[in-house]
């Protein structure tokens, strides 16, 4: 059963070396989500899950490699500690980029998965595989990761759409109070138009937290690039 989980930003520019100059601009990013991550430590879970956009639905073993080396950048990074896995299957970048925030964090608390989710995975798909991955485990807890609405200002990868800030501030609402069914809810039309990556590993996250009453905290709330970077805590 779920037992926390936290939910983080996935762009690269979370890596120092990735962002170079601008850096700090994301410290209270990274600090949001070192947070996050002692949150489920404190949990003492079983077994971490990962969760993540990616280009295809896939799972990644505890071992298994990325690199930031497509961003121009010499640094690989590992998904746990664990046994080496696949090598032939590489991580897509938002699990790079929680690689990178769990060695940060220096997590050695449980066996760990990768789940790389398509984005046009229905709601229905992504709350059996949120109950799946719940009771794989007796104490399960879930890293997700995704961005908000790529859409917040004129010069945001989307430019500037109006729907976008509304949409953010409904996932932050439903992320803050660990609204299962404000989740689930989400339009998966406009998160496509609004090009936010976390829509479906925030519904598998629904499907987790089914019937858990957990309590959720938001950390971080910011959209620094025109990107919505949200950061929560549920336990």
């Amino acid at each position: 059963m779920l037992v926390a989980a936290a939910v983080c930003p996935c762009p690269p520019l979370l890596v120092p070396q990735v962002a170079a100059g601008a850096a700090p601009e994301l410290d209270g990013a990274r600090d949001a989500c070192a947070d996050a991550l002692g949150v489920l430590a404190a949990a003492r879970p079983d077994r971490l899950v990962v969760v993540g956009p990616a280009g295809q639905d896939a799972s990644y073993p505890e071992g298994s490699r990325g690199s930031f080396r497509g961003f121009g950048v010499d640094l690989d990074v590992r998904l746990g500690r664990g046994r080496t896995g696949d090598t032939t299957l590489r991580l897509p970048a938002s699990l790079a980029v929680a690689a990178w925030l769990l060695d940060r964090a220096g997590w050695a608390d449980a066996p760990m998965e990768g789940l790389g989710v398509a984005e046009p995975l229905p709601v229905e798909r992504c709350v059996q595989v949120g109950r799946e991955r719940a009771g794989s485990a007796g104490r399960v807890a879930l890293l997700v990761m995704g961005d908000a609405s790529a859409c917040r200002t004129l010069k945001a990868p989307g430019y500037m759409d109006d729907r976008a800030a509304g949409f953010d501030a409904e996932v932050a609402r439903a992320l803050a109070g660990a609204d299962v069914e404000a989740l689930r809810a989400l339009d998966t039309g406009l998160a496509r138009e609004l090009k936010a990556s976390g829509r479906a590993p925030w519904q598998i996250l629904a499907g987790a937290a089914e019937g858990r009453g957990l309590g959720g905290s938001l950390l971080y709330d910011d959209a620094p690039y025109g990107v919505g970077y949200l950061v929560a805590a549920w336990s």
